[in-house]
């Protein structure tokens, strides 16, 4: 859920909500003008907070999570963002022109599997493994990619583990891109079906058309 959307929407509901309860309570019910303020004041609080609980709980029904579920999920999300910062920041050090692809890919899988999960946090528990393992060692290793490629001078010990390390950075592009497949999988196979049964309605409304074509045909 986009917070600052969020805010905005509870914002706009509750404003003239407020407005609205200090008029009626000041000239229709000829309260105080601080009684009446009061008033307006709850009536806006109650309005923000109770928007925000059927929000909150519309969008977890819509998602088919629980509040204990949701909670988890963003923790681990704004844990993966900074990791993310991270690895984006060591990438983009890097003047290694040979790996320009391979960086352009890790950034762009990444970004992509991020930005699904927060779109639809369900999603979450198909990209465990990513959150939980693939991308911590990227992050080392780009960092330390980083590192030994900005060193000004580099022995052979060094010029080894920069080829190792690029060399598993590659095999762990092609990881990342099995993280992206699973992360969709469901929707793959959404497609696939609608796709057949597509077909099958085509092919259908074609026999209906021309019966005696198709008898002649078989």
């Amino acid at each position: 859920m986009n917070p600052i959307l969020s805010f905005l929407i509870r914002s706009f509901a509750a404003v003239p909500i407020t407005g609205i309860t200090w008029l009626l309570c000041y000239f229709l019910f000829a309260q105080p003008f601080w009684t009446s303020t009061a008033f307006a004041i709850l009536g806006g609080v109650m309005t923000y907070l109770i928007l925000a609980v059927f929000m909150n709980t519309s969008y977890l029904k819509k998602h088919q999570l629980t509040r204990k579920e949701y909670r988890y999920i963003k923790k681990n999300l704004a844990e993966a963002k900074q990791k993310i910062n991270r690895l984006n920041k060591s990438i983009f050090k890097i003047r290694d022109i040979s790996s320009v692809k391979q960086r352009i890919d890790i950034h762009r899988i990444t970004k992509k599997i991020h930005k699904m999960t927060m779109k639809e946090p369900k999603r979450f528990f198909k990209a465990e493994e990513f959150y939980f393992s693939h991308l911590d060692s990227l992050v080392e290793l780009t960092e330390k990619y980083s590192f030994l490629s900005s060193q000004p001078k580099q022995n052979l010990e060094m010029g080894q583990s920069l080829i190792e390390t690029r060399r598993t950075l590659n095999e762990l592009t092609k990881v990342l891109e099995e993280d992206l497949y699973h992360v969709i999988s469901n929707d793959l196979d959404t497609l696939n079906f609608e796709i057949d049964v597509a077909k099958h309605s085509i092919k259908k409304k074609k026999e209906s058309k021309f019966p005696e074509e198709n008898r002649w045909l078989k």
